[in-house]
């Protein structure tokens, strides 16, 4: 397994405490045995994150995630998220986040998404919710509120 970094851990503590803030459910049942970065990251789930740019790109793609668009960290973390769906399904997907954006999170989202080698999968039961940010960093990715989402259902089209 690879490292965690420490980007990583703390950026799976904003997940995992802004998740529960705006669904007032827990993400992950946390182990005091791992840290929070390495449970996240190992978790039997889809957990995404991207920046709060005009354009986002992500920033967090745990193991299921990486494996699914079929991409190395460092690939998925350069990526424009919108990328992560065909352009026929863009529109779509932005109304979506805007609404998370407004609403704090949007719950059991549907959609089809596309991975780095062009397999088609939909993507059902997310749920997508807003990344406060943190005001006092001097980290791009973290100046602005970004967004989150989880899944763990999915089937390939």
């Amino acid at each position: 397994m690879p490292e965690i970094s420490e980007f990583q851990e703390q950026h799976a503590k904003r997940l995992i405490d802004s998740f529960k803030a705006v669904t007032g459910k827990d993400l992950i049942k946390l182990d005091k045995e791992k840290s929070w970065g390495r449970q996240l990251f190992e978790a039997p789930f889809v957990v995404v994150s991207h920046n709060g740019g005009a354009d986002p790109v992500l920033n967090y793609g745990n193991l299921i995630a990486l494996n699914l668009w079929e991409m190395s960290w460092d690939d998925f973390t350069k990526t424009p998220s919108r990328k992560t769906a065909e352009p026929e399904f863009r529109d779509d997907r932005a109304i979506m986040l805007r609404q998370a954006k407004e609403k704090g999170y949007f719950d059991n989202y549907r959609g089809i998404r596309i991975s780095s080698k062009g397999k088609r999968f939909l993507i059902e039961e997310a749920i997508i919710w807003t990344v406060p940010p943190i005001k006092e960093s001097n980290n791009p990715d973290t100046l602005r509120a970004g967004q989150a989402a989880t899944f763990s259902s999915w089937t390939f089209l």
